[in-house]
């Protein structure tokens, strides 16, 4: 008799390294422009996001001092 496989997990694969994984809600038209904008620079919307944060992250923190 065969032997039993372990059933795949569901849903995509974690990312490599040492990122993680962040569930946000927005707004379906802004997706939208994310991965239009993502495709059209061939990159992620995963890509496009992080840089954005950290460009927003700056500012605020320049805001603060």
């Amino acid at each position: 008799m065969a032997e039993k496989k372990p059933a795949a997990k569901r849903g995509r694969k974690p990312p490599d390294g040492t990122k993680k994984q962040f569930l946000s809600s927005m707004d379906p038209e802004v997706i939208r422009g994310i991965k239009v904008a993502a495709a059209s620079l061939d990159t992620t919307a995963s890509q496009v996001l992080e840089t954005a944060a950290k460009e927003w992250l700056e500012r605020h923190r320049a805001v603060k001092r």
